[in-house]
């Protein structure tokens, strides 16, 4: 049965919608996308499945990203991926944690639509680049290419994180301990020299409209932002992207949430969303899998 099919892959299909749009919103409604084109198909006619879900998937993942590129352009302050809330065992799969973690999908908004695509479909999901071309419509010649130079500037500025585990949850647990009673020489020692803050209020609450970078300023940034806060705000631990992260709720609503990013003990990133229409999705822990990929002709 169509339905059945779909259902089973799933996760798998989410999972590579998600990482070519940074948005949870953008991969579901690619997906119902993807299911009105699947359930028109006979289940007979199609030898792979997955493999025929995958390329449907990926190819209106492509269209809607072009589309929203645009969108992004004149988006108010610092874009961050909409924030998925996931189980403590993707942290397990070390190159899913990866590709989903904030700076990773960032990263990933610097390719083009095409190199995204090839870079998510053969880095993470392990598709070769036959498999690949298929999907989005070009030689394998040229998605060799496209692979060569997406994973080039990808490894050029990829940043190295630790995906969540006791001892990163260890340290975030320090951090908003010395950050709340106003420890600075504590919360300064938890910061890496080159850590950066960015903030996402799509300029629909307060948020900082820049990237702040170095530990005094991030330390100063910190202990105002939480200076603001009430005694209704009460702080929850949680996993985001693969990564440690503390939600803000107040009166029962989530005001904002922080994800961190660590390394050798320190925080070298905290990616801060506040804009209203991010946080109204982050409350369901959302299934992802990389699939066990086997390979499949296009």
């Amino acid at each position: 049965m169509p339905d059945d099919a779909f259902t089973e892959h799933r996760p798998l299909l989410f999972t590579i919608a998600y990482e070519m749009l940074g948005s949870a919103a953008d991969a579901e409604d690619v997906l119902q996308e993807s299911y009105l084109r699947w359930s028109a198909v006979d289940p007979a006619t199609v030898e792979h499945p997955r493999a025929y879900l995958v390329r449907v998937v990926t190819r209106q993942a492509l269209n809607h990203l072009r589309t929203v590129r645009a969108r992004r352009e004149d988006y108010v302050g610092p874009w961050l991926p909409e924030p998925i809330r996931t189980a403590p065992d993707v942290s397990d799969d070390t190159i899913l944690a990866e590709s989903v973690s904030m700076a990773m999908m960032l990263v990933l908004e610097t390719l083009n639509p095409t190199e995204r695509a090839v870079f998510v479909l053969h880095e993470v999901f392990g598709y070769t680049h036959g498999e690949i071309a298929a999907s989005v419509g070009k030689t394998e010649a040229a998605v060799r290419q496209i692979a060569h130079r997406a994973r080039r500037h990808v490894h050029a500025r990829r940043r190295r994180f630790e995906p969540d585990s006791d001892a990163a949850r260890e340290v975030v647990q320090r951090f908003l301990l010395a950050a709340t009673t106003g420890e600075v020489q504590a919360l300064m020692d938890l910061l890496a020299p080159d850590v950066v803050q960015i903030s996402d209020g799509g300029g629909k609450v307060v948020a900082a409209r820049r990237p702040i970078t170095g530990r005094a300023e991030v330390a100063r940034f910190v202990l105002g932002v939480l200076r603001t806060t009430t005694t209704a705000t009460r702080i929850e631990h949680a996993t985001y992207n693969g990564m440690p992260a503390a939600r803000f709720v107040t009166d029962g609503e989530l005001d904002w949430l922080v994800a961190f990013e660590i390394h050798d003990g320190r925080i070298t990133g905290l990616y801060g969303i506040r804009n209203p229409d991010k946080l109204h999705r982050a409350e369901a822990v959302l299934p992802l899998d990389r699939g066990g990929h086997q390979p499949w002709k296009p």
